[in-house]
């Protein structure tokens, strides 16, 4: 009998199941554009600092005098304007630069917030039950029957801005729809034999929700966590947009398409088309990394 050609005829190599992960996201070539261009968003985020012509919010960098110049001029200190300037002659690329960083900031500080309290009510309230599972459920309820832009107007009006402020609105925004998916997940779960037998070992309440319930329902809260933070950003643009969101010394995109507004219908299109136009992608690009999330980590939910 020949020896075989290779150790793989004999035994097949198995691939680790972040392999399999791998593979079955980039399947898709939108979701590998869709995470090529969100790389290349947060890279430029966290390289604001180094890469960006100009510090925007840096006074002595600022001159009155190069306010509202269109894209491509170069200023008396021979500085290019590859984007142009806003009203108080900021570079519009160093500005978006610096918006995508607040922006980034307030969508996955919120999501991972609202994902952390909004899992331990739910998984809470399953485990409980009877009246404590009921008036959580019933919060929930209610507070997912008003449009989030509402509630966050409310809490904003009252709390005034700020970033912080803005993060904190969003997480009693976001919170319930992370505690309705968690409690379903871990009604599955908690009829499952695992779960009595930490019980009959005597496992501590704390114990089994952190230790056995959270791992085994992770999986539908990372894709509405990825979900939620395109959201984020897009409610956040909104509130800045509306004037209640980050102050002006902070702006994020959306405070950047808000103070170009005015001048659109004088021809100064640039303010505000350009930071539209980075939200946009940024927004697009969550977007599709989170379809492919949940059509690979949830096969049964594709279309």
């Amino acid at each position: 009998m020949s020896a075989p050609a290779s150790l793989d005829q004999v035994v097949p190599p198995r691939a680790s199941g972040f392999n399999r992960f791998a593979r079955a996201f980039t399947a898709s070539r939108t979701a590998v554009v869709g995470l090529t261009l969100l790389a290349v968003v947060v890279l430029l985020a966290l390289l604001a600092a180094w890469i960006a012509p100009q510090n925007p919010y840096d006074l002595t960098q600022l001159d009155i005098l190069d306010g509202r110049m269109p894209p491509g001029s170069t200023s008396a200190s021979g500085m290019t304007f590859w984007l142009g300037t806003d009203d108080q002659g900021r570079d519009m690329l160093s500005a978006i630069l610096y918006g995508l960083r607040i922006s980034l900031f307030v969508g996955v500080t919120s999501a991972v917030v609202a994902a952390a309290v909004g899992a331990l009510l739910g998984l809470f309230a399953a485990y409980a039950g009877g009246r404590i599972e009921s008036a959580l459920m019933r919060l929930v309820d209610l507070q997912l029957s008003f449009p989030a832009i509402l509630i966050a107007l409310m809490i904003l009006a009252f709390l005034g801005k700020g970033v912080l402020n803005v993060v904190l609105a969003l997480v009693i925004v976001e919170w319930a729809a992370y505690a309705r998916t968690a409690r379903a997940s871990a009604l599955i779960e908690s009829r499952k034999e695992y779960i009595e037998a930490a019980r009959a070992m005597g496992a501590s309440p704390w114990r089994i929700l952190l230790w056995h319930l959270l791992p085994n329902c992770l999986t539908p809260l990372m894709v509405i966590a990825t979900v939620q933070v395109a959201r984020a950003i897009a409610l956040e643009a909104t509130l800045s947009f509306l004037g209640l969101g980050v102050p002006v010394t902070e702006p994020s995109l959306g405070m950047l398409i808000a103070n170009g507004y005015q001048y659109m219908l004088s021809g100064k299109f640039w303010i505000s088309f350009y930071p539209g136009l980075a939200l946009l992608f940024t927004v697009i690009a969550i977007n599709l990394v989170g379809d492919r999330l949940r059509d690979v980590l949830n096969p049964r939910g594709a279309s």
